[in-house]
């Protein structure tokens, strides 16, 4: 029998694509022989959307034209619905997520040789902390998949999904935790396995995630050398005003960059360059507004990151992009320092989710570490400081979701 249900795991940062064929998994592959593909569109000033590694790659290589990328983080609000000029048209964020979608489908309608008319689709335990705006992204995100010609879609909580994978992972019966944190949000699942699959026991999420990580980490390292922190001259009057923050909170957020090249956050940043202390670092930001480097920062930020969490040797952000030889150093030590507020969120919803379960601590086996925010460092402390006698899995953090709801779709 034709299988016509497709997994699809549509995340913040990355998304993949599977089904299940004669018993087993297959993963669409993208850009070659990828499993996952970036959650990323590149709109060119001629030409059609690119996704994925080629939108970056378009990006980095200073090819004129719009990229956008964390579009997950902005369901359930109405910047999802509103109208702008984009690759050359008016459309909508939803729009663009249902054109990203149908290529996943088109992925996959050529890898199985078939159509697929069905899709289960992970989503998060929260997309929201308001009930209200979780229903209306849930809702946003299935009318998207039903633009893309999906006629039934069903969604799964993605821990729940990454539970049924790890199954395979782990012959016993012991109580397992999943700890899924993605771009946008961090979900936990309490799990037992069973002669039948995995009893799910309780699952609980809160919205934090990569893109937060990334944030903090640009603004505690790299912000600083475009003026955040520095002060700005009164045009009347004595005494010093601090340079305003809102404009570094939105640079170093993946989904708002695309939102500041505009004419009035030009006029805004020439204004603090005249008033600035310190104008040679504010005429940087002015660059990074005006030649549109943001995503560049980002991509830099994100690079050092992963670079410090490697604890091998000493690690910078590399802005060279943005002027030559600009760099900000960063470690494990000041990447931590920096995410140490991270610490006690984490660890309250891991105990808020065994409470949850009515599962104590001592109950459990192992941890599966689910997405790539989940093999930082930090998260894997605090995963340990609250289930210490744990066995720690991480070997399939970046496909494990997507396995799940292959296997959920095919049941």
């Amino acid at each position: 029998m034709t299988m016509t249900s497709l997994g699809i795991d549509f995340g913040t940062s990355n998304s993949a694509a599977a089904f299940v064929r004669d018993g087993q998994i297959v993963r669409v592959h993208f850009d070659g022989d990828q499993d996952t593909l970036p959650t990323a569109v590149f709109f060119p000033d001629s030409g059609d959307m690119q996704i994925g590694r080629a939108a970056a790659t378009s990006l980095i290589e200073g090819e004129e034209g719009r990229y956008m990328r964390a579009l997950k983080s902005v369901l359930g609000t109405s910047l999802f619905h509103e109208k702008r000029l984009i690759g050359g048209k008016r459309q909508t964020l939803a729009d663009i997520v249902t054109q990203f979608l149908v290529r996943l489908r088109n992925g996959a309608i050529q890898r199985a040789g078939h159509e697929f008319d069905r899709v289960v689709s992970g989503r998060p335990v929260r997309f929201h902390h308001d009930p209200d705006r979780d229903a209306r992204a849930e809702q946003d995100l299935r009318d998207c998949y039903l633009a893309a010609g999906f006629q039934t879609v069903e969604f799964l909580f993605e821990p729940e999904a990454a539970a049924i994978a790890s199954a395979a992972q782990v012959t016993d019966q012991a109580v397992g935790v999943i700890v899924d944190i993605g771009g946008g949000t961090s979900d936990f699942t309490v799990f037992r396995n069973a002669d039948t699959g995995p009893s799910v026991i309780a699952s609980h999420g809160i919205r934090l995630g990569g893109t937060d990580f990334d944030q903090t980490v640009s603004l505690a390292h790299a912000m600083p050398l475009f003026g955040l922190g520095g002060e700005l001259r009164r045009t009347l009057g004595d005494g010093l005003l601090p340079v305003p923050r809102a404009i570094y909170g939105d640079l170093s957020n993946w989904a708002m960059i695309p939102f500041l090249y505009t004419r009035e956050t030009e006029r805004m940043v020439d204004d603090l360059v005249k008033h600035a202390v310190e104008p040679e670092k504010l005429n940087r930001l002015s660059a990074v507004i005006q030649d549109r480097l943001g995503h560049d920062v980002a991509f830099a930020v994100e690079r050092g990151k992963i670079a410090a969490n490697s604890g091998v040797g000493a690690a910078a952000i590399d802005l060279g992009v943005v002027e030559k030889s600009l760099a900000a150093p960063v470690s494990a030590g000041s990447m931590n320092a920096a995410l140490s507020g991270y610490r006690d969120d984490l660890r309250a919803a891991m105990y808020e989710t065994l409470m949850k379960a009515q599962v104590a601590p001592q109950q459990v086996g192992y941890v599966v570490l689910v997405g790539g925010s989940s093999l930082m460092q930090f998260v894997q402390d605090e995963a340990l400081a609250v289930i210490p006698q744990a066995k720690i899995i991480e070997t399939n953090a970046f496909t494990a979701v997507v396995d799940g709801l292959a296997i959920a779709a095919a049941a």
